[in-house]
């Protein structure tokens, strides 16, 4: 049999179709199989490159290929359809990840342990209860409201509330049991949620890195631990704009005719991660209008001449780079060090603006080479 050199898998429900070619682009290979029956023909194929579309299942399946000896890539789903022809089918979106998957400039997704895949469940589980508490807490207000028991905003108030639904005598019998209902569901939320926390506490307390990257301000624990969760190969992005890229938190670019056009972050990437170094920078934000900490001269700057949540997703973009330099050099979070390179760019940016700033200090010139900027 002619050796195959790539298979492109399209994963449909329980349906697998397999789409392989040989040195010559020659297909060699078309099958339709239930998923008992992919690691039975895997196991008879000569190690070749498989890829697969990054979905549900996809990180499994990986594993299972690569313990056969086989090259596995994940592509992300956005990267393979363009390479659709015409119609829509299994067929059709196997044929495409194969040729995809043979692009040199293609971008693949890191395939992930299942040690990541555990701690990225227990991240997963904490935001599913944070939400479900959120409709619960709204619920209870919304129902309060229409007996005139009215609470002000935040977690804090709804306790309170419930004590004061519970003494309330004018109440119907009915509404007394469902609220007592809902402040039970209410109380067991909330233990699991502490539950939840404290293990990502653990974990967070227990990973080297994740401790690192909390030393950054506005990272903080829960951005430290998604951080290091939702990327297991910080080396797969050329620099730290492209990792900010990849959050989403780079402006849009639709330029042509060699005249540049930018618009909003583009909000791809993961939103949970992005979201989370939004709500940090803006906590650093926060406390810079309060007069507290230390803040760079690059953000207080930015403060005078910009809205505070434009201040906000640049922070957020400078946090994000930070983090991947200290991701990939393995060096802790230097403050004197990064308000030197912050100082060496303002002076660099005020001269060719024709500005009156002075330039740069050799200390800090020679401070800012030792690590290049992210």
């Amino acid at each position: 049999m002619t050796k195959i050199i790539r298979i492109g898998v399209d994963t449909s429900k329980s349906v697998f179709v397999l789409h392989g070619v040989d040195a010559a682009e020659r297909v060699v290979l078309r099958k339709r199989l239930r998923r008992r029956q992919v690691l039975e023909l895997f196991a008879q194929l000569e190690p070749t490159k498989v890829g697969l579309e990054a979905c549900g299942a996809a990180h499994y399946w990986a594993r299972e290929l690569q313990g056969l000896g086989h090259e596995v890539v994940l592509l992300p789903p956005q990267y393979v359809k363009p390479y659709v022809k015409r119609n829509k089918n299994d067929a059709a979106d196997a044929e495409a990840i194969c040729e995809a998957m043979s692009r040199p400039t293609m971008r693949f997704v890191p395939v992930k342990t299942a040690e990541q895949q555990a701690a990225l469940m227990l991240v997963g589980t904490r935001d599913a209860l944070v939400r479900r508490r959120t409709q619960l807490t709204n619920a209870i207000r919304g129902y309060a409201a229409e007996f005139g028991l009215i609470a002000a905003k935040g977690l804090d108030k709804i306790e309170p509330l419930l004590a004061r639904i519970a003494a309330h005598a004018p109440l119907p019998g009915l509404a007394q049991e469902l609220f007592a209902a809902h402040a039970k569901e209410y109380a067991r939320l909330q233990a699991q949620i502490r539950e939840i926390e404290a293990k990502l506490r653990a974990w967070h307390k227990h990973n080297e890195l994740s401790r690192r990257l909390a030393e950054v301000p506005g990272i903080g624990p829960i951005g430290a631990t998604l951080a290091v969760m939702k990327v297991p190969n910080p080396k797969a992005f050329r620099c730290g704009r492209d990792f900010s890229a990849w959050i989403g938190l780079t402006p849009k670019d639709h330029s042509t005719a060699g005249k540049t056009r930018l618009g909003v972050i583009t909000r791809a990437g993961d939103e949970a991660l992005r979201s989370v170094l939004i709500a940090g920078a803006t906590a650093v934000i926060q406390q810079v209008k309060k007069g507290k900490g230390h803040p760079s001269p690059w953000l207080v700057e930015l403060l005078k001449r910009k809205p505070r949540k434009l201040a906000a997703v640049a922070l957020a973009n400078k946090m994000a780079r930070v983090a991947w330099k200290l991701m990939v050099s393995g060096e802790r979070y230097n403050p004197a060090r990064t308000a030197a390179q912050s100082a060496a760019r303002e002076g660099r940016g005020a001269a060719l603006r024709g500005g009156s700033a002075p330039p740069p200090s050799l200390a800090s010139r020679i401070t800012s080479r030792q690590v290049p900027e992210a």
